[in-house]
């Protein structure tokens, strides 16, 4: 008799503590607000024989 009272008693327990899942439509829209800052930094590294082709005497231009 004990052992029937006490799964009665658990199982009236676990069954007042289902989680419930409501979903809601909100009044008012959604706001994404993006604060981007982007900076980049470009370095250029040109070879010495490079650098020569391109001088204003060298007759490439």
């Amino acid at each position: 008799m004990k052992n029937i009272l006490f799964v009665f008693v658990v199982a009236l327990g676990l069954s007042a503590c289902t989680p419930t899942v409501q979903v809601a439509v909100p009044d008012k829209p959604i706001e994404i607000n993006l604060n981007v800052k982007i900076e980049h930094e470009i370095k250029v590294k040109v070879d010495k024989e490079l650098d020569g082709m391109f001088e204003e005497d060298s007759g490439l231009f």
